[in-house]
């Protein structure tokens, strides 16, 4: 499976974007007061730069990336719109956004080491995207041997917000995904509409 070596925070400045929209709560400035003078983007270089934030927030790859692009564009709607509404509605990220992981490379590992179910189904693909009423939870394993883990991840995530289409029960290990977000729940620094540009090319 292909590996980004980047270091987050190298590749986070060279998007310009806030570690934070990862779970990183730290930030670095090296770099940042070097002189430099970005030059004028192309239209070209803005749209793949929109591009590679949000495979990069959400951890995917080119190929994968595509295949939500295009069942989003066979969906009703907006293609934009429902492309980061997939992206959203992956199980890594909902752990994530539930404040079950610090990080969202926390949650991808958690998902892949069979922390959870999904309506007790065991699951280990990050990129299983979750429904309405769909209802994950650790596993009663998880529960027992990560104790402590799930207690150290609350004591960091304890204060963060969990959206509106999720209701995290951290006492019971478990989230209910109340319905599918909507655009203007997430709040990604991305602008989906370079993306259907580039793509559309």
């Amino acid at each position: 499976m292909a590996v980004n070596r980047v270091p987050v925070l190298k590749r986070c400045r060279s998007l310009g974007l806030d570690p934070v929209y990862l779970g990183i709560d730290k930030k670095s400035t090296r770099g940042a007061a070097n002189g430099r003078r970005a030059g004028k983007k192309s239209e070209y270089a803005l749209q793949l730069r929109e591009k590679q934030k949000a495979k990069f927030i959400y951890g995917v790859l080119e190929k994968p990336f595509r295949n939500y692009y295009e069942k989003a564009k066979q969906q009703k709607g907006q293609t934009g719109e429902n492309l980061m509404i997939l992206l959203e509605s992956r199980i890594d990220n909902v752990v994530f956004r539930a404040g079950f992981a610090r990080t969202r490379a926390e949650a991808r590992q958690m998902v892949d080491h069979k922390y959870f179910t999904i309506n007790g189904k065991n699951v280990n693909i990050p990129s299983i995207l979750v429904k309405p009423g769909d209802v994950i939870e650790a596993k009663e394993k998880a529960k027992e041997h990560a104790k402590n883990r799930f207690e150290q991840i609350f004591d960091v995530t304890g204060g963060r917000l969990v959206p509106g289409w999720l209701e995290a029960d951290q006492e019971n290990l478990k989230i209910e995904v109340k319905e599918l977000p909507k655009r203007v729940d997430i709040d990604v620094p991305v602008d989906e509409m370079l993306i259907v540009e580039l793509y559309s090319k």
